[in-house]
């Protein structure tokens, strides 16, 4: 009986709205602007949040890494205190865990870098040539060749640091740093190419060299970090426990780090875009709010005289707002579904063209962005648009419900 009474409403209230077409077209809309507005707003914004993701795991951190204990706190100053053996970890083992695409050691060590008359100072990164091209995939060599386990003095420098020193693809520059007992230990090395990232700042003093050139420079075994990279970055927190406890059996005190750990500016990132989002968000459901209360109140004013007739016949107040509600819900409804599905195929022709974007601070080129909507974020337009209906909805539907009889008759006079 209540599900029938509920079509009935409904019914009704599509009928109603069709009797006004242009003004339940404006609402409808106005609703489906609105969603479609916080699509592509926060479909940017996830776009954006994904691509610095990506970015930031791609290019240096990877999704785990495995230290020793307290070396993010207190390795700069004595990075050689922090150094993990070469058989302090059995990496097959890690690398035949399901989700594990590669395993890849780094040795971070810093000192100066000469070529002719200019000397500057450097952070630098031993790497595994042939496992790290899968890793720093948003570390470009622009210019010249990748490292090579071939050519063992081939290094290549961030795109800031060789213009310093003003050195091309072919230079001869000299690495100098200070060894464990206090010593200078120096090389000459080949520059291989040139590389760039999406930090500037990082481009501007960093140099890779093969990681045996960065034992042998620094007379040391082993390295600093091991990287882990998975085939999926929604494994990061099941592969963090379980690597966790891998290592808590390795009684050799390390630990393991999840790249949200240590990406400081990826996470204000995603705080300023879902900070903007919300407040996008909140401006919508206040335009369609005030668009669907004034068409209501309207419609209120006008039906007058037909609202006294039905309670007249014996519609009860209760009946007479949940009608009104529920050609809030249907506008809602419609509103939403259009304005969900414009927004999905508005956000895959702008994608398919791309939106130039200009260098952003700490960068030096631009990009194409595109929009990124997920199933969440059309649900929670769609959803914003029923509720913002419903609440318009409520106050008209009040309104008509209280109107004495007797009065309300009388228009129809």
């Amino acid at each position: 009986m209540a599900e029938k009474m509920i079509g009935q409403t409904f019914a009704l209230a599509f009928r109603n709205l069709a009797r006004h077409r242009r003004r339940t077209g404006v609402c409808v809309g106005a609703i489906g602007f609105g969603v479609v507005a916080l699509v592509l707003a926060g479909g940017f914004a996830e776009w954006m949040i994904w691509m610095e993701r990506e970015s930031t795991i791609h290019s240096r951190l990877g999704h785990l890494q495995i230290v020793k204990r307290g070396y993010y706190e207190h390795g700069v100053a004595d990075p050689y205190a922090y150094l993990i053996g070469e058989q302090a970890v059995d990496t097959r083992k890690i690398k035949s865990l399901p989700h594990v695409k590669t395993v890849t050691p780094r040795l971070a060590f810093s000192g100066l870098v000469s070529r002719g008359d200019t000397t500057l100072s450097f952070l630098g990164e031993g790497v595994a040539p042939e496992t790290e091209g899968d890793l720093s995939k948003e570390l470009i060599v622009h210019s010249g060749k990748p490292l090579a386990s071939a050519v063992p003095n081939g290094i290549i420098l961030g795109k800031g640091l060789a213009a310093s020193l003003g050195a091309e693809p072919g230079a001869i520059v000299v690495l100098l740093v200070t060894t464990r007992n206090g010593g200078v230990s120096a090389v000459e090395a080949n520059v291989q190419g040139i590389f760039h990232t999406a930090v500037k700042a990082f481009d501007d003093v960093a140099l890779r060299v093969p990681i045996a050139l960065a034992r042998k420079l620094m007379r040391v075994e082993g390295s600093h970090q091991l990287i882990v990279l998975l085939d999926e970055t929604e494994r990061t927190d099941e592969m963090l426990q379980r690597l966790s406890r891998l290592m808590a059996r390795n009684g050799e005190g390390l630990e393991v780090k999840s790249w949200l750990d240590l990406a400081d500016f990826y996470k204000a990132v995603v705080d300023l875009f879902s900070s903007q989002t919300g407040f996008v968000r909140m401006i919508i459901a206040v335009i369609i709010i005030m668009s669907i209360s004034n068409a209501l109140m309207t419609s209120v004013r006008e039906r007058t005289s037909e609202i006294g007739t039905m309670m007249a016949i014996g519609f009860r107040r209760r009946e007479v707002m949940q009608l009104f509600v529920s050609e809030g819900v249907v506008l809602g409804l419609v509103g939403g579904a259009l304005g969900a599905l414009l927004g999905y195929l508005l956000a895959y022709a702008i994608s398919a063209v791309g939106i130039p974007m200009p260098a952003a601070p700490g960068m030096d080129e631009g990009f194409n962005a595109e929009i990124r909507v997920t199933g969440e974020l059309a649900f929670n337009g769609f959803l914003l648009a029923v509720a913002s209906s419903i609440l318009a909805s409520l106050y008209p539907a009040w309104k008509a419900s209280r109107l004495q009889i007797v009065d309300a008759l009388r228009r129809a006079v």
